[in-house]
Parts: C-alpha cells; structure tokens; sequence
C-alpha cells in the first residue's frame, strides 16, 4: 500500500470501530509502525509503505479495535515530557494528572526556599510511578518513596524509575502498611471512581485498565478516608497532603481534611476547569 492509501485505511478501521480520535490515532500508527511522521507523510504521500510491516499493523489494528488502550499496545505514554513504560498493571498516566505535579512542584519550590533541608515525598498508589518519578526528575534534590500495594505496579515502577535515571525507593504494602518514618510531602491519586460507575465507562478503561487502581468502592471515597486519617503519623511538622481527585469530591474532601483537622485546605481545577487537586496541611499535634 502507498502512504496515502495505508492511512486511508487505518483510519477507516478505527472509525468503523467507533473510536472518536481515530484521525490523531491514524498519525501515531503511521508514525509507530512505519516510522512515517506527518511531514514525511504530506512530502511523499504516494511512497510505499514497508510490506513486511503492513501484517504487524494489521494484527495491532485488530487489537485496537477490540478497544484496547493504545497506550498498552505500544507499551508507553507521554508524562510530563517523559516516557513511562505502561502495561495492563497500571493505569495509562493522564494529563489531568500532570497539573498534580505542577502543584506539588510550586509548593517544593517555595518549601525550599523557607527550608535549607531536602524534602521527603512519598508518592501514595504510585502505579507507573509517573508522579514520584516527575517530581524526582524536576526536583532532583528531592527524596522520593513510591508505595502501591501491587507487586505488578511496583515492577512497572522501577523499570520507569531504571529507564529515567530516577533514584527513588520503592515500597510494596497497602497504604501505609509498610511505610518508615515521616515526610514533608504526601502524595497521591488513590483509586476514586464509585463503583457503579466503572461499569459505564469507555471500553478502553473498563475492560483493560487495572480495577484495583480505579476502584474506589460505593462511594469513591474509600481511599481518600483512610488515607486522611492515616496521614497525620507520617507527615512532619508542617507537611503537606496532596491528592487528584474526581470532579465531583472537592467539597467532600474539603469537609473530610477539615474535619481531620487539616488547615489551609484549598481545591484547584485542572485545565478544563473542573475541580481536580485538594491540597492541605498538617494538622497540629
């Protein structure tokens, strides 16, 4: 197949499988696959694409159009400028998640300029590790703890952390089950979606993404409770407890972190405007 006609074709079969960014999928197949990039593309569009690939292209069609996740297919994602390795044990990173990590970026930069010390930070649920490994790669002065109670999450971790030449430590347990001593920083995106609600969302997450890491019970606030609680024996004086939450729960975290007497709680939304980051301190001892 020419160029042209190869992307003709790759489109048609992601549309037809009724995935709706079928057009900017169709240029990172081209450019996965083939190593084709839109200006090559519009440059030599009638060229012939590499026979002996178009089999390869079609068998991972075919297992896109299952619907599943492209970025398991590939076997990585864009985060913060980095590529994190991802398979079925973690969830693909998003980038309402990256506005998290500008948070918490802005506020170890203030912290370091009140504090001639280095921060501790545990990253809580890591999954992927895309967080703590951010924070650690941006804020490299920083000591970084990534915590998941999954053995498969914490394997995917320290490949990322290997792969970005990250020097974090990893700690396998269910919340703070096996967490040593205290930090200036607590963070975490905990699995915070209702349970009923899994069940209607896109085929992509609901039949591939890991429901260990999405699940967050009846409510969706069954982490963010013991997490809240709990969090007070390990943060310093002074420390702070970040979270990404669903657009909905600002206000019940609000009231949650209030109640566990947490001061200075404030909710910051994400790019699209809905409400994505609680952010607290310490309450006093």
């Amino acid at each position: 197949m020419t160029v042209r006609e190869t992307l003709d074709y790759i489109r048609t079969c992601l549309r037809d499988a009724g995935i709706e960014e079928f057009e900017y999928e169709g240029w990172v197949f081209l450019d996965w696959i083939f190593g084709i990039r839109r200006a090559d593309y519009y440059m030599n569009p009638e060229d012939k694409v590499a026979p002996e690939k178009e089999d390869y292209l079609k068998d991972m069609l075919a297992k896109r159009c299952d619907r599943v996740p492209l970025q398991y297919l590939m076997g990585e994602c864009e985060f913060m400028g980095y590529p994190f390795l991802v398979d079925e044990r973690v969830l693909i990173p998003r980038q309402d998640t990256e506005c998290l990590v500008e948070k918490a970026l802005e506020h170890l930069q203030q912290w370091q300029h009140d504090r001639a010390a280095t921060p501790e930070i545990l990253d809580l649920c890591t999954g992927s590790g895309c967080i703590g490994i951010s924070i650690k790669k941006l804020f490299p002065q920083a000591r970084v703890t990534l915590a998941d109670i999954s053995e498969g999450a914490l394997e995917i971790a320290g490949k990322n952390a290997k792969v970005l030449q990250a020097e974090v430590a990893l700690v396998q347990g269910d919340l703070f089950e096996n967490i040593k001593g205290n930090f200036d920083f607590i963070i975490s995106n905990p699995p915070y979606i209702p349970t009923k609600v899994i069940e209607g969302l896109m085929p992509e997450v609901r039949d591939y993404e890991p429901h260990l890491a999405l699940d967050g019970t009846e409510d969706g606030l069954f982490f963010y409770r013991k997490i809240v609680r709990e969090a007070v024996s390990y943060l310093k004086e002074e420390g702070m407890l970040l979270f990404e939450i669903g657009q909905e729960q600002g206000a019940d975290l609000r009231e949650m972190m209030e109640k566990e007497g947490f001061s200075q709680v404030k909710i910051w939304k994400d790019l699209a405007g809905l409400d994505r980051i609680v952010i607290g301190r310490r309450p006093l001892r």
